[in-house]
């Protein structure tokens, strides 16, 4: 058969417009395509490749899992998600662990939770979450409804409703839409998607504070930003507040699916047997690479490690910018970084996503004015040289 991305158009329902070039391997931080070509990696996957390519310990993982059990359903636990819950429980402010696919299904499992546990707390009226507009938090109909962005959520039909949107960064406007109608408000504690937004230190603690007020739930999307991304365990370690429930996906199984909904003791006793499930999750072959990959990620060297190579990054790409004058704003924490396009050429990320990788590095963006950058959270440093140095040549040929 001659797989090729013409063959893609062919059999694909066409919601996708990928690449021309096909991957076919990657070790590393680098990946070659069909052609033999090689290309440094800053996209990791959309903030999932926490290791690279084909780390050991991830390799190791899987294949001596895979020769022991594969699949059970939740009809029976087993023992990688008994250890990998014990080890996230272990290292954060949650009691208690719920195993889904990917970050879509946990913020679902996260918003399922919130109404019943304020449905059996208070009745049916306390039913209200907020959400911050440029929000994101998944593509199921209630988190697409839920995250900021009515492009992705239109033309579906009616929606969830009790469903309400403010401004990131907009404590006032919060205040003035919750009351004790609130059960919960969900938030990215950086939105990603959105264009790499940072919320402001007093914000966070005071949507902390009004939740408290408004007996409501703190619901973190750490999806994008957990698993070591911001340079701590969960991005919440560094704010100064600890959120009711948390999801994480993404990093936290490095490439294979996997996701969790974290929350506490009280909170959780709320899904009782029957009221939510999942066939996969807690699957034994997903915790086991995920259990390698906490145990390689939670370590002094890996977390410090990710500061160390944020500063190089938003230092080449400063310099890059005193060059060609193409970034209105560097910005993010960690290996989430966001470069914001001047208006000379604004709504072109793509353009430069494109131009960067006839060079040989992969990159994203996060809307149409914002480069991000997510790579591995180990890379190498002289990979962050090498693959900048191939994005600077493509800035040259489209701000020449």
């Amino acid at each position: 058969m001659n797989v090729n991305r013409a063959l893609f158009d062919d059999v694909m329902v066409p919601n996708y417009n990928p690449a021309k070039m096909i991957p076919v391997k990657g070790e590393g931080s680098r990946v070659w395509d069909q052609e033999g070509k090689e290309y440094v990696d800053f996209a990791g996957g959309i903030a999932v490749n926490c290791l690279g390519h084909c780390h050991p310990a991830m390799v190791k993982a899987l294949t001596e899992q895979g020769n022991k059990l594969w699949h059970l359903s939740n009809v029976f636990t087993n023992e990688p998600a008994i250890r990998l819950a014990k080890k996230l429980t272990d290292a954060t402010f949650a009691d208690r662990v719920y195993f889904a696919n990917s970050g879509a299904e946990a913020n679902e499992a996260a918003l399922k939770l919130a109404r019943r546990w304020a449905l059996d707390k208070f009745g049916p009226e306390k039913n209200q979450i907020i959400a911050f507009n440029k929000g994101f938090h998944g593509r199921t109909f209630f988190t697409v409804t839920v995250g900021g962005q009515p492009a992705y959520s239109e033309g579906f039909g009616p929606k969830p409703g009790a469903v309400e949107h403010v401004d990131y960064n907009d404590l006032a406007a919060l205040e003035k839409l919750m009351s004790e109608q609130t059960c919960a408000v969900m938030m990215e504690p950086l939105q990603g998607e959105g264009g790499v937004i940072s919320p402001d230190a007093d914000f966070v603690k005071g949507v902390r504070a009004l939740c408290d007020k408004y007996n409501a739930l703190l619901v973190f999307d750490e999806v994008q930003t957990g698993f070591g991304r911001t340079g701590s365990l969960y991005a919440y370690q560094q704010l100064g507040v600890s959120p009711d429930i948390l999801s994480t996906a993404k990093a936290l199984g490095g490439g294979f699916p996997i996701g969790a909904m974290l929350t506490t003791d009280e909170i959780a006793q709320h899904l009782k047997p029957g009221t939510h499930g999942s066939t996969y999750g807690g699957n034994p072959l997903a915790c086991a690479v995920a259990e390698a990959v906490f145990d390689v990620v939670n370590t002094s060297d890996v977390l410090e490690g990710v500061k160390v190579r944020e500063q190089l990054f938003k230092n080449k790409l400063q310099e890059i910018n005193e060059k060609y004058g193409i970034f209105k704003d560097i910005r993010g924490k960690g290996l989430l970084i966001g470069a914001e396009l001047n208006e000379k050429f604004d709504g072109k990320a793509r353009d430069f996503l494109n131009a960067a990788a006839d060079e040989g590095t992969m990159v994203l963006i996060a809307g149409p004015s914002v480069i991000r950058f997510t790579p591995s959270l180990i890379i190498p440093e002289q990979d962050i040289v090498e693959g900048l140095a191939r994005f600077e040549r493509a800035v040259a040929k489209l701000a020449g």
